[in-house]
């Protein structure tokens, strides 16, 4: 009988080719972009309506109409109520959301391959004659002023809603959050909300994307026959965000009184998502952070103990967003963690990563990549990234091979350039009683005691 001896690694094999699902992009006469990628595996097809209305178009003092906007588009159209259209579609065995982020507003639809005329049909009429109803305006309001009420009491969203407002500059937009402040949300209208729908909902500056049991010339003429009509001039390209950095590096305490946790944010304003640094900045950011074998995981959660899990992380945007590296830690190792996190920090801009590491990094990277594209509304999505961001259409079959091609003096030529030890912003949510004197001891500068309220913006 043959015995495999167990505590020998089975060798890997060589990676398997992969290939992207094949698309195709037409533009129809009335400007609105198609994007079809048959994938005929199951009678599924994923439909996203994608539209250059994202939170960075908010006009000031209207923070969070984006958002508002595109969460109010499945709540009726014609003589549909919400009610009703929710109905309908949950009687064809689909699903339709609505949302907004940073860069985009999107309608999503997920529907069998043997409904998608009926059910791309209603995706037109919600995305092209919405009637934006007053009472589920102020429903939604309501539920967004709620939401920001409860996140008063939760640390990681104070965390990241303090930490964004330290690295950027005061009253720029990436400062506050994406959906709006209290303040904002409160003040919003139903006028504002259907001025900035018809601003930026327009098939010029929109994006059908197609994924699944479904051929390009199908997915034309069905996109061509419900939305070949709709007419709108190009919105004006929305302004950069404010991207500048604050001015001194420095330490935020959000008040939790009695907290016996801090939720730590520790980074500066990122790199936008065209950065030519990117497939570097990716290995470099899954060795500091990105992975559960990081540096900064193995520190604070294995060596010492110090939280359950630590990570890093950059905020891709179409503008520069936030890097951080993060973790919830016990308030009596508060500075301690804070002290291990800029030691990393420092380290990985010192010397190059050991081959082990990069090798790891590169070896999980490279293989989950396809793993990521198992569905067809996964597929969509990262069709939607490659329009929202102008990626160049082989940008997925190349991906595994810039990933590989990554070295280690790579890695460090960028950490030495977009990690900046000088812009640096420390905020911890916690009991400044427990943890404001240790984190001073640091040295790493002033310390400054906030209150949730400040930082939710009210």
């Amino acid at each position: 009988m043959t015995t495999v001896d167990m505590s020998v690694r089975p060798t890997p094999g060589a990676p398997r080719d992969y290939r992207f699902p094949a698309f195709e992009s037409v533009t129809l006469s009335n400007g609105l972009r198609v994007v079809v990628a048959p994938v005929h595996k199951l009678p599924l097809v994923t439909v996203l309506a994608l539209v250059d209305a994202g939170s960075v178009a908010d006009p000031v003092g209207q923070e969070g109409v984006a958002q508002l906007t595109a969460s109010l588009l499945t709540e009726g159209t014609g003589d549909l109520t919400g009610a009703q259209l929710a109905e309908l579609v949950e009687v064809m065995g689909s699903s339709l959301d609505a949302g907004a982020d940073w860069d985009s507003s999107v309608v999503k639809l997920t529907t069998l391959s043997s409904r998608l005329p009926e059910a791309i049909a209603l995706l037109a009429r919600v995305l092209t004659e919405p009637s934006l109803p007053d009472d589920e305006f102020q429903r939604l309001r309501t539920e967004r002023l709620a939401d920001l009420l409860q996140q008063r009491s939760e640390p990681r969203s104070l965390a990241d809603e303090a930490f964004a407002q330290a690295i950027y500059a005061p009253g720029a937009r990436y400062a506050m959050p994406d959906g709006g402040t209290e303040r904002s949300v409160r003040a919003l209208t139903l006028d504002q909300l259907r001025a900035f729908y018809d601003d930026r909902y327009s098939p010029r500056s929109t994006t059908v994307v197609l994924v699944g049991d479904v051929s390009l010339d199908a997915g034309v003429s069905l996109v061509s026959l419900v939305l070949g009509s709709w007419s709108g001039s190009l919105p004006a390209a929305c302004a950069p965000p404010d991207t500048t950095s604050a001015a001194a590096r420095g330490i935020r305490i959000v008040r939790k009184a009695d907290a016996p946790q801090s939720e730590l944010r520790v980074g500066h304003v990122g790199p936008p998502r065209l950065t030519d640094d990117y497939f570097p900045l990716v290995l470099c950011n899954a060795i500091l952070g990105g992975l559960f074998s990081s540096r900064l995981n193995l520190n604070l959660r294995e060596e010492h103990a110090y939280t359950y899990g630590a990570h890093s992380g950059v905020d891709w945007r179409r503008w520069a967003g936030p890097f951080s590296m993060d973790a919830a830690v016990q308030s009596d190792v508060s500075a301690k963690a804070v002290r291990e996190i800029l030691n990393e920090f420092d380290r990985i801009r010192a010397e190059p990563v050991t081959a082990s590491e990069l090798s790891l990094a590169i070896s999980y990277l490279d293989g989950v990549f396809p793993i990521r594209f198992e569905t067809t509304r996964a597929i969509a999505s990262a069709l939607a990234s490659q329009a929202i961001y102008g990626l160049p259409a082989d940008y997925y079959d190349s991906y595994r091979a810039k990933i590989r091609a990554v070295t280690a003096d790579d890695i460090l030529r960028v950490a030495r350039t977009h990690l900046d030890p000088a812009q640096l912003q420390v905020v911890a949510v916690g009991d400044p009683d427990a943890i404001a004197e240790p984190l001073t001891q640091l040295g790493i500068g002033a310390v400054t005691i906030i209150d949730p309220v400040d930082t939710l913006g009210s």
